[in-house]
C-alpha cells in the first residue's frame, strides 16, 4: 500500500492501543496473538434465484493472505486445516496472495505447497487482488494453477446439480482496470443464480447495477485491521474498500459481503478485527 497509509495506520494502531490496549498487553497483543486468533463466521444468505436443488450449498472464503508480512507457512497450514474441517461444497479465495517482492520465490513456494492441500467438492476457485498485480501477477497466477485452484479472472464456472446451475464467476482486478465485467455477463447464462469474486468490495456499486449478480464476496479492507472499541469503525481501509470496508450490506437486489481477510499490510497487527474464514451457507427463496 501507499506509504501514507502505512504511516497512518501505524499511527492510528499506536493511538488506539495506547488508549484501549494496555490491558492485553497493547502492541505485543495485537501483533503476535490477534492475528492468529482466526474466526470462522457462519453467514446464512437467501438467493431467490438459487435452485432448490442447492439448498444448504456451503460456500467458504477466504481472503487477503498476505503470506509475505506476518503470515507463516505455519499459520496458513493451520487455516487450511480450518477451512477444509469445514467440509465445504466450493472455496472462494478473493486476492491478494502477496504483498511485496521481499523473499517472493520462497512464498510463491509455499503458497502452492500449503493451498494445494485445500479440498473442496466441487470447486476452489479464485481471484487475483491488487498487491498481486503490483507484486508478480504472472508468479500468483502460476501458484492458483500449480495449486489446483480454478482463477476467476474475467470467467465463470459452473456448479450443476442434474439440470440446476450455480455460477461462480470473477472479475480480475478493478484498482488496476483490468476487470472485463461485460465478458462475465457474456459468459452468464440467463438461468442460475451468480456469485461474483470481486478483490475490491465497492465494486459492488458497479456489480450490482447489472442486475444479474446475487452475491458479491470480496476482501481488500482487512476489515481496517484495527477497529476502534465503542465506535466499532475501522481506523482505516484502502481505496475501493471505503464503502463496503466489512460484514454484509445490500447493494440494490445484490448482497455484497466484504471478507476481513487473513493477513495484513505493514504493520503487521490487528486489534478488534480478527483474521476471518467465512462460512456461507445458501438457500434459496421460499416466497
Amino acid at each position: 500500500m501507499p506509504l501514507s497509509r502505512r504511516k497512518f495506520l501505524k499511527i492510528s494502531v499506536l493511538s488506539a492501543l495506547g488508549t484501549v490496549g494496555a490491558g492485553v498487553g497493547g502492541f505485543g497483543y495485537a501483533h503476535d496473538i490477534e492475528p492468529d486468533r482466526v474466526e470462522v463466521v457462519r453467514v446464512n444468505l437467501t438467493l431467490p434465484r438459487l435452485n432448490p436443488a442447492f439448498n444448504g450449498y456451503q460456500l467458504v472464503q477466504i481472503s487477503d493472505i498476505h503470506i509475505d508480512t506476518g503470515m507463516t507457512k505455519e499459520r496458513l497450514q493451520r487455516i487450511v486445516q480450518m477451512v477444509n474441517d469445514l467440509q465445504p461444497d466450493a472455496i472462494a479465495i478473493t486476492g491478494d496472495y502477496i504483498t511485496g517482492r521481499w523473499l517472493l520465490e520462497r512464498s510463491l513456494e509455499n503458497l502452492v505447497e500449503v493451498l494445494s492441500g485445500l479440498r473442496a467438492k466441487d470447486a476452489a476457485v479464485a481471484v487475483l487482488g491488487n498487491h498481486d498485480h503490483w507484486t508478480d501477477a504472472n508468479g500468483v497466477r502460476g501458484v492458483l494453477r500449480d495449486s489446483g485452484l480454478t482463477e476467476l479472472s474475467n470467467a465463470v464456472h459452473t456448479v450443476r446439480r442434474g439440470d440446476a446451475m450455480l455460477h461462480l464467476s470473477g472479475v480480475d482486478d478493478y484498482w488496476e482496470r483490468n476487470d472485463r465485467l461485460d465478458e462475465v455477463l457474456d459468459l452468464l447464462p440467463e438461468e442460475g443464480a451468480a456469485i461474483l469474486l470481486a478483490h475490491e468490495p465497492d465494486y459492488a456499486d458497479i456489480s450490482a447495477a447489472t442486475g444479474r449478480f446475487d452475491l458479491q464476496i470480496s476482501g481488500h479492507s482487512h476489515g481496517g485491521q484495527v477497529i476502534i472499541p465503542v465506535l466499532n469503525r475501522p481506523v482505516v481501509v484502502p481505496t475501493y474498500g471505503r464503502k463496503y470496508p466489512l460484514g454484509r450490506y445490500q447493494v440494490g437486489t445484490m448482497i455484497q459481503y466484504t471478507n476481513r481477510g487473513l493477513g495484513t499490510v505493514p504493520p503487521a497487527v490487528r486489534f478488534n478485527c480478527r483474521p476471518e474464514i467465512t462460512l456461507f451457507t445458501l438457500s434459496g427463496s421460499t416466497g
